[in-house]
């Protein structure tokens, strides 16, 4: 994760990106933004506020030489020189607007931002911002008319949450630069992630931690689910948030044999997991060290309600794999014809 404690903004430019699928097009700035202090206290935070919680990081990707990526070379000229800024940023944004392959993409403001500052991994350099803001709300303005006052109905961006944005660190690893992406509006993330920006996520435990979490959800409500019911679905999740949290190396074999009682459910899994590296174009590692933040993150997203048709929703203890197997039992009453549950405790808390 990066710090931004002690991070300024050396230039900050808005343009507005068209989409020529339904003719508007784009709009460019020809001077960097000047901030009076009230609105340089208020933007900093909002553009970086975002990544201050991401662990997983990108690099940059292309199917032929990586220095043909049009991003990767966009920054590489801005931090090799820093006067191209403004012409830079305006290739940045013709990328964009290039990618508009489809009516839905939403138009909006670009801002493109250099930081200084920036803190990750002990290391401290300077790093390209580049945001999409795609929705503006709604506010109140009073205005003074003739000694009274009035109110009109204004639009403008919203200062608690970024639609997109992503930010290259002018740092580097064996894979390349190090980039980190939000995106709030995950409607036509491939648009912003694979198109415009042609990244991928890094090879590192993070990335394979959130990769086998991601295939052993998908695997839950696509297989367990389907065939077993949400309790087993459930139980499931918990289990593989338990092994994950209990071995600091995951194994895959070792997975299995703790996850599954029968083979016929070992070879079920493994061959979903193949068409998941299919569909993801990854290859899953056999062997990788856990990511702690990774899993920590990943578990609060989980939902383990079972939420019936009668009103009632049962939530269970995603810390406790075991309890749902020994203590909640399903069945069918042939009186009401219908499914019940049934939940054995010693005590109401």
């Amino acid at each position: 994760m990066i710090s931004r404690k002690n991070v300024s903004i050396s230039k900050f430019i808005i343009h507005k990106v068209g989409n020529k699928f339904n003719d508007t097009k784009n709009a460019f700035s020809e001077k960097i933004v000047d901030f009076d202090e009230a609105s340089y206290d208020l933007i900093l935070p909002f553009l970086l506020r975002p990544f201050s919680s991401v662990v997983q990081s990108y690099r940059f990707n292309h199917h032929a030489n990586i220095n043909l990526n049009e991003i990767n070379s966009y920054s590489s000229q801005i931090f090799k020189d820093e006067e191209t800024f403004i012409e830079v940023s305006k290739h940045i944004v013709t990328h964009l607007y290039e990618q508009s392959t489809s009516a839905n993409i939403k138009t909006g403001d670009v801002l493109v931002v250099l930081f200084e500052g920036i803190e990750f991994n002990d290391i401290t350099t300077n790093a390209l911002g580049i945001f999409k803001i795609e929705n503006k709300v709604n506010f109140f303005q009073t205005y003074l008319d003739n000694n009274s006052y009035d109110i009109l109905v204004q639009k403008g961006i919203n200062s608690k949450k970024v639609d997109k944005g992503c930010l290259i660190l002018n740092q580097t690893d064996t894979e390349g630069n190090i980039i980190f992406s939000v995106d709030n509006n995950n409607y036509d993330a491939q648009y912003w992630l694979n198109q415009f920006l042609n990244i991928k996520y890094a090879d590192d435990s993070n990335s394979h931690t959130q990769q086998y979490i991601e295939l052993c959800k998908d695997f839950s409500s696509d297989i367990i689910k389907t065939s077993y019911g949400i309790q087993e679905k459930n139980t499931f999740l918990a289990k593989t948030i338990d092994f994950f949290k209990e071995n600091e190396v995951v194994n895959i074999e070792r997975f299995k044999d703790e996850l599954f009682e029968e083979d016929k459910h070992k070879t079920e899994f493994e061959q979903y997991k193949k068409s998941f590296e299919t569909e993801q174009n990854i290859v899953l590692r056999n062997q990788f060290d856990v990511a702690e933040r990774v899993v920590n993150k990943e578990k609060k997203k989980i939902k383990t309600d079972i939420t019936l048709d009668t009103n009632i929703q049962i939530k269970l203890d995603i810390d406790a794999p075991d309890a749902s197997a020994e203590y909640l039992e399903r069945g069918y009453d042939e009186t009401k014809k219908m499914h019940y549950y049934k939940v054995f405790f010693n005590a109401e808390n």
